[in-house]
Parts: C-alpha cells; sequence; structure tokens
C-alpha cells in the first residue's frame, strides 16, 4: 500500500491519500493523472488492469486502488 501512496504522491503530491475517498470525483486525479497512474501501477506492480475496471468507483480512493492491484494479481 504504500509503494501505491507513493506512486499517487507523485503524479500529486496535494491530497491526504490515506483518508480521502473522492480522488475521482473530486477532480483530483484527471483523466491524464489517472492513465499516469494506470500505467505506473502496471510498471511498478507487474499487473495489467483491464479497462473495464478503470472506472471510478476503483479509483476514488487509494484503498479502492490497492483493492484493484490485488484483484487484478490473483486472475493473472
Amino acid at each position: 500500500m504504500e509503494e501505491l501512496i507513493e506512486i499517487l504522491e507523485d503524479i500529486n503530491p496535494e491530497a491526504d491519500y490515506h483518508t480521502c475517498a473522492s480522488l475521482i470525483d473530486s477532480g483530483i486525479l484527471t483523466s491524464f493523472e489517472l492513465v499516469l497512474l494506470v500505467t505506473q501501477i502496471q510498471d511498478t506492480f507487474g499487473v495489467r488492469i483491464p479497462p473495464a475496471m478503470i472506472v471510478p468507483e476503483n479509483f476514488n480512493s487509494a484503498q479502492a486502488i490497492y483493492r484493484v492491484i490485488r484483484q487484478v494479481e490473483e486472475d493473472q
């Protein structure tokens, strides 16, 4: 989880990723930053996130993003 927080902070250091639950909905992460995030996750964790999983509810919080990573790891 800390690796994910570091990635998020590198992309946009302005948010509190430990508590924020509206990263997409509130515009903290833009569409460009979301693409960058997905790329960084794939490089760091060695997983491929399917396009169907790249939806706001899966990326509104660090916890939700981490669940996606774990789910994709289990499926691969």
